[in-house]
Formats: C-alpha cells, structure tokens, sequence
C-alpha cells in the first residue's frame, strides 16, 4: 500500500501576544540611535578586535536553536557597534563611505521586503520604471540627453566600469561577442593614469583583455593624468601593434580627490578613435552643484561615465551607476535569449539584457528615495555643505601647520608637514596612534608611488566644524607624541 499523501506543514503559530512590538520596532530602536546618537559612539572598534576576537564574540551563533527575531536583532546590532568601522560618523575622514538618509534604508528595506527581482521588466515594472526615472534626472546634470543614452544602476563603480569596457568593445568590434578578444586580430588597450582607480587591474582580466593591456599614463605634479605623456605612449604602442580601445580619465581620484583634464583627454580619445569613459564614481555628485560642476567641464562628450551614489548621494551601499550614450552597443554587449524568461513588454528594455547582471534587486529604489526626499535641490545643499566643510578643513590644517598638496575644489585634504618632509616625522604612525584613540577615522596614502600624506575626506553631511576642530586636534596631539618617542 502506498503511504497516505502528507498534508502541508501549518506556519507555527506566533509566540508572542498580538500586541506585543513587532520585531521591525526592535529594529528601529537599534537604528535611531545612529542618527541621533552617532556621535557618541567611538570611530573605530577598540584595540585588539582582530579576526580572533571578532570570532570569540560570535561563538554563541552555532544554529543550534533558534532566535526570537527582536533579541537576534538586538544582539546584531550590539555585535556591529563593538567591531565595526562607524562610517556613517561624522567624524569618519575616510573612504567615500557616507553618512545614509533614513529614506534611503526604507528603500532599501522595501526592495529586500518586496524582494525585487529586476531581471524582467515583467517581474517588477514599478521598481523598473523608478530606476529608470532616477537615472534620468541624474543624466541630465552629466550633460546626457536621456532620450538618447542607456543607464543601468550596479553593485557598484567597479561593475559600472567593467559594463564601460564590455559595451567598448561591442562597439568597436560588433563581433567581439561571438569571437572573443582571441579573434579580434588586435590587441585593445585600456589607458589609465597613475591614480585611477585599481578596479581596471580587475577588469584588464575579467575582459579578457589582460592586464598588459592596461597602459599607465604618468601624472602631473597635480596628480592629474598626463596628457601628453598619455598621446606619446598612444603613438608608442601603435607602432608596437596596439589599438586603443578605452581612454579612462577620472573625476575625483580615490587618494586626491583631483579631476584629470577632461576635455583635453577627451580630444585625445576622439583622434585615435578610442572610447571616452570618465570614472565619476565619487565626483559625479558635483554635477549637481552650480559651484563645482565646472570642474567637471569635458564629462558631457564621455561616451560612457560611472557613478556611485553610494558615495557622495549619501545612499546606503552599493548603488554603482553607469550612463552610456550609445545604446546599440549596450544591447549589443549584453542581450541573450532564453525560453525560461518572460517576454520582454514594449518599450522597455529587460534590465537582464542591458546589464552585466542577470537576477538583482531593485538597486535604485533607495537612491530614487533619498532624492525623492530631498529634492534635487535638497542634494545639491548636502553636496555643497560637505564641499564647504572641505575648504574649511583645508584652510584649518594650513593654519595647524600642515601643508595641503591635493589641488582640488572636493573636500579631500591630502597633508604633509615639515617634520615628515625633515624625516624626522613618520605618517604612518602618525596615522596608527590617531586611530587608536578612536575620535576619528583618517589614512595614510602614497600620492604618485612617491609622497607619503595624510589623506582625510568630509564623507557625511552631518560634519560640522566642531568635528573638524576634533580632527585637526588629534592630528596635532598624534604628531607631537610622534615626535616625542
């Protein structure tokens, strides 16, 4: 005899009465203090909190049992405040991680609530239509006419830039897709500077292009990319039989913050036929203000441009962006067919057909939140308050003594001081003793393979001066100890 067919599990019921807080309340309590409260929180974990004793506190978690959801939440919340580098802080001088908007985590939370799935248009027509209206009024500003570009939000500037070399390729070698680089007869090269963003390493190989394909131009004193040692190593390699396929300038370097020269590297790439691709990941954001988008001059002839709003839009992590002005190379670069997906709706592109990326989640509903709260021009006074809160930590470290060595209107100081130029002043441990004391967050860089500074970056709009009266305090206190030992 066959055994009877099994009736379906009933869901366990609740335990808790149906007036008690639902766990999202628990969630919130532990949220509202990093906005009300943030600035009471140490910078850095405390000394010692290496991958030993991170695993130490986590020793209780064996999945043994389970967790009433509100004390888990709690208990998270705890273990993230102890071993965890608070970038949202005010006082977190670092690496383009911002302070968030509370209506960029109710984005956020959405998408995952809803769990959007953005491979079809079908599947989720209003998250897509969002991004799709977000990216838009965000074109606009570059200098892209949005009717006649392609724009796609990723993980982040890495995938945008790996989308900017894809789609290059398709364009100049429409069948590169169904031969590979192998059957190309050529061999493509990607020009970078000096201080672009070492994504393009990645991206050299993942390509298939190689990292000898990727050719470092020198920088200037400034920092910028050299544009006539770029057009010498362009006609160099032309006669050693590479073809110039993607000229990358950058519009605000990881370590200085600069703008290489846009225009002139623009004119560079349109005389050897090579695609423009400008990594705008943190600078972009200055195309919102009337006061600095000139030091974006040039980024509107960019036949593609990356940018994070994850860094200067203050959205919760990772919402890359990537603009692109020629949509049948796009399409060309990344559409398939398959039975298994729905068919596409008219008029609309399949996000899983114009993006590296097959199944993802609604990247962009948290970025449309932050700026449907905001405004436009909302955004545009939080981009401008950090920017003033730049000139106003650059001015006041040259009054400390410090000599600032970054020529950029971003607020990104890049310092050095006589006792390090003397020798008698080392930044590296410099850098060590003001982190310990957990008050704020800054780092040592190397600018040009060749100048050691102290590299300390406005990354929250929440920054006042009192935070920066903190940080030149701690930079102050660390050199003289320093100097003392």
């Amino acid at each position: 005899m066959p055994n009877p067919p099994v009736e379906p599990s009933q869901p366990s019921q609740p335990t808790q009465p149906t007036d008690a807080p639902p766990p999202w309340a628990a969630l919130a309590r532990e949220l509202d203090p990093l906005f009300d409260g943030i600035r009471e929180l140490p910078v850095l974990p405390p000394p010692g909190h290496g991958p030993d004793a991170v695993r130490r506190a986590l020793a209780g978690f064996d999945f043994a049992a389970p967790i009433p959801l509100d004390r888990l939440i709690a208990d998270l919340a705890a273990l993230l405040r102890e071993h965890t580098v608070q970038v949202t802080h005010p006082r977190y001088f670092g690496l383009f991680n911002p302070s968030v908007r509370r209506a960029g985590i109710a984005g956020d939370a959405l998408a995952a609530g809803f769990n959007l799935q953005l491979a079809a248009w079908s599947h989720a027509p209003a998250a897509a239509e969002l991004e799709r209206l977000t990216l838009r009024a965000l074109a606009r500003p570059l200098g892209f006419e949005p009717d006649r570009m392609l724009a796609h939000f990723a993980s982040g500037g890495a995938e945008a830039n790996l989308a900017a070399v894809l789609v290059a390729l398709s364009h100049a070698f429409p069948e590169s897709g169904r031969l590979g680089v192998g059957g190309l007869g050529v061999r493509p090269a990607i020009y970078v500077g000096g201080e672009s963003h070492h994504s393009f390493v990645k991206i050299a190989r993942m390509a298939g292009l190689g990292t000898d394909a990727l050719r470092e131009a020198k920088v200037t004193g400034h920092w910028t990319l050299d544009v006539a040692d770029l057009a010498a190593r362009i006609q160099a390699d032309r006669a050693a039989g590479w073809m110039p396929l993607v000229v990358v300038g950058t519009a605000g370097t990881t370590s200085a913050g600069v703008v290489d020269d846009l225009p002139a590297l623009g004119e560079v790439a349109r005389a050897h036929d090579a695609w423009f691709h400008v990594d705008a990941a943190w600078g972009g954001a200055a195309a919102l203000s009337p006061r600095l988008r000139p030091a974006l001059a040039g980024i509107e002839r960019a036949d593609s441009v990356t940018w994070d709003a994850h860094k200067w839009l203050s959205a919760p992590m990772g919402a890359g962006m990537f603009f692109c002005r020629h949509p049948a190379a796009v399409r060309r670069a990344f559409a398939t067919t398959t039975a298994y997906m729905p068919a596409g709706a008219d008029g609309a592109d399949d996000p899983y057909q114009v993006t590296p990326q097959w199944s993802r989640r609604a990247i962009g509903l948290k970025v449309f939140c932050t700026l449907a709260e905001l405004g436009l021009d909302g955004m545009r006074g939080l981009v401008e308050h950090q920017a003033a809160m730049g000139d106003r930590m650059k001015a006041m470290l040259r009054d400390a003594g410090w000599e600032v060595v970054n020529d950029t209107p971003f607020p990104l100081a890049c310092v050095t001081h006589a006792d390090a130029r003397a020798g008698r002043l080392d930044l590296a441990a410099l850098v060590a003793r003001v982190t310990a004391r957990r008050k704020v967050w800054v780092s040592r860089t190397v600018l040009g393979g060749r100048l050691p500074v102290v590299r300390a970056c406005i990354t929250s709009w929440r920054t006042t001066p009192a935070d920066l009266e903190v940080l030149v305090a701690e930079l102050e206190a660390a050199r003289v100890e320093c100097l003392a030992a």
